[in-house]
C-alpha cells in the first residue's frame, strides 16, 4: 500500500511571497523588543535597592525588592496628588463630553447662521501649540482673582478651564463627524414616537454614538492626566497633579531613581486599565471619526 502525501494547495496569486512575510515577522518582533524594551528598565529600576539604580545599569538585578513602592507614598504626597489628578482629570472629561455632546448635536442636526465659520473655529484652535495660551491664561486667572475673589489660579477649576480649553475643540470635531454617520430616519422616527430633540439625542442618537463618545472621553482624560506644562505652573502644593508630584522625587543632593519608576508604574496603571477596558470602542470610534 503506497503513502500518497495530500498536494499543498496552490499559492494565490495575490499572496504576499514568503520571504515578505518573514521580513515583516522579524521588523514586527524587533519593533516590540524595542518598545518594550524602555518598560523592562522601569519595572527591573523599581524593583532595585536605590544603590544599584544610582550607579552602572544592571540589565538583570542582583537583589528584588518591593520596598520602593511603599516608600513613594512617604517620600511625597502621592496619594493626595493621585486624589488631584483623578478630580481634575474626572472633571475635565465629564465636562468635555457633555458640552461636545450638545455643540455637535446642534452642529450636525441643525442649520445656523454662522455655522460653518462655528466649526472651522473649532478646528483651527488645534493648529497653535499650548504654550501660546500659557501667558494669557495665567493673566486672565490672576486677574479674575484680583477683581471677584475668584481663585482661578492655583485651584483645580482653573485647571479643569484650562484643560477643557484643549480636549472641548477636538471633542465637538469628532463628535460632529460620529453625529452625522447616525441616520437622521432614527431621529426622525424618534420624533414621530413623541420624543423631542432632547429625547431623540438621548434615547437614540447617543446610544447609537457610544463608541465615538467613548473615544473622545479617553482622548479628554489621557489630555488631562499627563499634561505636565500647565499643571507646574496653575497649581501649588495643595493641588498639584501626578505629572508634576513625580518631580519631587528628585532633591538637590539624590534622586530616587528606584521610588520614580515605581511612581510611574503606579500612575500608569489608571490609563492603561481604562484602555484595555475601552479598547473596542475607541477604534471603533476613533476609525469612524476619522473617516467621517
Amino acid at each position: 500500500m503506497s503513502d500518497h502525501t495530500a498536494p499543498r494547495p496552490p499559492r494565490s496569486p495575490m499572496a504576499p511571497p514568503r520571504s515578505f512575510l518573514w521580513s515583516r515577522r522579524i521588523f514586527l518582533t524587533l519593533l516590540t523588543g524595542f518598545v518594550l524594551l524602555p518598560v523592562y528598565v522601569m519595572v527591573s529600576s523599581s524593583l532595585k535597592p536605590l544603590q544599584d539604580v544610582s550607579g552602572t545599569f544592571h540589565w538583570i538585578p542582583s537583589e528584588v525588592t518591593v520596598q520602593p513602592y511603599f516608600d513613594i507614598w512617604e517620600t511625597v504626597p502621592l496619594a493626595d496628588y493621585f486624589v488631584n489628578s483623578l478630580v481634575v482629570a474626572g472633571s475635565a472629561t465629564v465636562c468635555s463630553v457633555v458640552i461636545a455632546v450638545f455643540a455637535a448635536y446642534a452642529v450636525s442636526r441643525y442649520s445656523f447662521r454662522g455655522k460653518r465659520v462655528f466649526t472651522v473655529t473649532v478646528l483651527s484652535t488645534q493648529m497653535f501649540p499650548g504654550i501660546l495660551f500659557l501667558l494669557p491664561l495665567f493673566l486672565i486667572y490672576v486677574n479674575i482673582g484680583n477683581a471677584t475673589g475668584i481663585a482661578l489660579f492655583g485651584s483645580r477649576g482653573g485647571l479643569i478651564l484650562t484643560y477643557l480649553t484643549f480636549s472641548l475643540p477636538f471633542s465637538i470635531w469628532m463628535l460632529i463627524g460620529y453625529f452625522d454617520s447616525v441616520p437622521r430616519d432614527l431621529d426622525e422616527a424618534a420624533e414621530v414616537d413623541g420624543c423631542g430633540p432632547l429625547g431623540a439625542l438621548f434615547r437614540v442618537v447617543v446610544p447609537a454614538a457610544i463608541p465615538g463618545i467613548v473615544a473622545v472621553a479617553v482622548y479628554a482624560f489621557m489630555t488631562a492626566w499627563a499634561e505636565v506644562l500647565f499643571a507646574s505652573v496653575m497649581t501649588d502644593d495643595t493641588t498639584r497633579t501626578l505629572a508634576v508630584g513625580l518631580q519631587g522625587y528628585s532633591t538637590q543632593n539624590e534622586v530616587y531613581w528606584n521610588q520614580v519608576m515605581a511612581a510611574s508604574l503606579v500612575v500608569s496603571v489608571p490609563v492603561v486599565a481604562g484602555f484595555l477596558l475601552l479598547q473596542r470602542y475607541l477604534v471603533t470610534g476613533l476609525t469612524a471619526g476619522a473617516v467621517k
